[in-house]
């Protein structure tokens, strides 16, 4: 039972008025009952704190493990598909099975002008890495060579720290010219100079520097990118003797096109031009990035909605709390609210006294583990900033915490409704008599 010097200060404000946010009186009454037991209105409020806290956490957990995924794939075209050769499965038209086969240069005009749903397609050779393969003067490593067409950096994207990347004009010409990778450059170049112009031998071969790439993806399409020397695809033809030989081919599909589309049919295409039976399933490897990304973000949603699921559970047990606790302070609060509806107090009065309190007690304890829980994100962030970290700035959107605080807001009077009721089921003759 509330002592009589707290009653007095409630019924400063009269009864009869109406809730407003600017009637001091009624936040003065709503502040002296929710001090008036401090121990059980911090640890109700803790509930909702903890809810909203861990909420907030998980959430910036999620977006920080997105980003650390989109970091991963970040300048990869997501509607990819990656070609090559493999042994026949069957015999056709007289032909054995097992039998090897390429592609050739001959059949990339073919496939672009058979197969429209292509956007760009980009034949590659790989040259292998062997023993020190690449030198300048007395600096030598062992690093990867390909053979690329200007249209391979729209499909896997590297940054250019130096120059430029392979243009049409040097697959042209069969220009002697080579873009190295980061860790090519750190070997060749350990004083950091600008290796523009400069000269360096690739399998006893001289070829110019145009620039130095920097992959920006964690996706490595034969070997690591900042371990390979990328020369033109023609002039590596022509310098090691690969014939008109392609051993490998990377294809974008159009806008709005499914590449498990464009992939079909280019496997069509080239069983035909290479005398494979149409049967055969395994004679042209293939791998469907499409297919990864679309499970990557399958993953993504379904982390997402576990996240709130988890959050909201949490959420809602807290305003369980807050439920329980309002409905034993409306039983302790029964004599008072029987006076006050004897003096006239409307429905309205006592309803919008009892779920104002369960309001404001949740939002103070929401925003609290809000707070709480941004600050902690941000420093988290500023640690995972310090390397190179999978997870990527933890932290949750302007939407994301105006949401939290309509959700407490809604919760908040969701916990008031069941205590306010239950204080309008009192009736004022058996509230007075009540010792």
């Amino acid at each position: 039972m509330i002592n009589s010097e707290n009653t007095n200060k409630k019924f400063k404000s009269s009864p009869f008025r109406s809730w407003s946010i600017f009637d001091l009186d009624r936040w003065q009454e709503i502040w002296i009952t929710i001090t008036h037991n401090k121990s059980r209105s911090f640890l109700t409020a803790f509930g909702v704190f903890w809810g909203m806290f861990m909420l907030v956490a998980m959430v910036g957990a999620g977006v920080a493990l997105q980003r650390g995924m989109s970091s991963q794939i970040e300048g990869f075209a997501t509607n990819s598909c990656f070609i090559w050769t493999e042994q026949t499965s069957m015999p056709y038209k007289g032909l054995k099975k097992g039998r090897s086969w390429n592609m050739v240069n001959e059949d990339i005009p073919v496939l672009r002008n058979n197969i429209p749903e292509i956007q760009y397609i980009a034949p590659v050779l790989f040259g292998g890495n062997s023993t020190n393969n690449v030198t300048r003067s007395d600096k030598a490593g062992s690093f990867g060579i390909k053979g690329n067409y200007p249209s391979y950096n729209l499909i896997d994207e590297s940054i250019m720290v130096y120059g430029r990347y392979i243009n049409d004009i040097d697959v042209a010409e069969k220009r002697k010219v080579c873009v190295i990778g980061e860790r090519v450059y750190e070997v060749l170049f350990p004083t950091k100079e600008n290796p523009l112009g400069k000269n360096i031998q690739v399998n006893g071969i001289y070829f110019q520097v145009i620039g130095v790439a920097r992959h920006t993806s964690d996706i490595n399409i034969g070997g690591d990118a900042k371990e390979t020397v990328i020369l033109p695809f023609s002039t590596m033809q022509q310098a090691f003797n690969q014939g008109d030989i392609v051993h490998f081919m990377a294809v974008t599909a159009m806008p709005g096109i499914k590449v498990k589309v464009v992939e079909t049919r280019i496997r069509e295409e080239l069983k035909k031009l290479h005398t494979i039976s149409p049967e055969d399933k395994t004679a042209v490897g293939g791998f469907n990035i499409e297919d990864q990304f679309t499970m990557f973000l399958y993953l993504g949603i379904g982390i997402a909605s576990l996240i709130w699921i988890v959050g909201l559970g949490t959420l809602l047990a807290g305003a369980i709390g807050v439920s329980n606790i309002m409905l034993v302070t409306v039983r302790e609060r029964t004599k008072e609210i029987g006076i006050r509806r004897a003096l006239g107090a409307t429905p309205r009065n006592i309803i919008s006294q009892i779920m104002s309190e369960s309001i404001i007690l949740t939002l103070i304890a929401g925003i609290g583990g809000l707070m709480f829980g941004v600050g902690l994100l941000q420093a988290v962030g500023i640690l995972l900033s310090q390397g190179d970290q999978f997870f990527k700035d933890p932290q949750i959107s302007f939407g994301v915490a105006i949401g939290a605080l309509f959700i407490l807001l809604f919760i908040g009077t969701l916990a008031g409704f069941l205590p306010a009721n239950r204080a309008m089921s009192i009736k004022p003759i058996e509230a007075i008599r009540e010792e």
